[in-house]
């Protein structure tokens, strides 16, 4: 009985899982983006001079991660709609091949640049921070102040209030 009490709870909390927002845990601290550089599956550069006047959503995913494919359409709903001032950067955080990650991104229809963890992007990933949970999204500002941080799926309700668009 003991061991089916244990396996319970750790098993229901699981049901419940929603992201988790830095505004939820902490009071708000001034973060700035960090310096950083990456290279998209497509070759090009995106870094802090190429994003800049723009927020930038840095989410980080894997195939294999469920929540990661339930908010792929709001980003991709998102950026449709928000791409002139959003730019997102959907971080793969898995060792896959490009051309697995190509066919699954092509299967989404993700419109915004996918980043793939090879040994170039790499030290930039570590630079936004330790991924603790997949999903795992970072919200800057324009000027490059953290606007908030989630663990955990988010959808087009989250982001928008995180950008404060309508």
């Amino acid at each position: 009985m003991k061991k089916i009490l244990i396996i319970l709870a750790l098993i229901l909390p699981l049901g419940a899982v929603q992201a988790i927002s830095l505004d939820s845990l902490f009071a708000k601290k001034t973060v700035q983006l960090p310096k950083f550089s990456v290279i998209d599956m497509n070759g090009k550069t995106h870094n802090n001079d190429t994003v800049k006047d723009k927020y930038l959503v840095v989410n980080f995913w894997a195939t294999w991660c469920p929540p990661c494919l339930k908010e792929i359409p709001a980003f991709v709903d998102f950026y449709n709609k928000y791409s002139d001032k959003v730019e997102i950067l959907g971080m793969d955080y898995e060792n896959a091949d490009k051309e697995r990650i190509a066919e699954f991104t092509d299967t989404f229809m993700v419109n915004y640049p996918i980043i793939l963890s090879t040994s170039n992007n790499q030290p930039a990933f570590k630079k936004f921070g330790e991924v603790v949970g997949m999903p795992t999204t970072y919200v800057y500002a324009p000027d490059g102040a953290l606007v908030d941080y989630y663990m955990g799926a988010i959808d087009m309700k989250v982001l928008k209030k995180a950008i404060q668009v309508k």
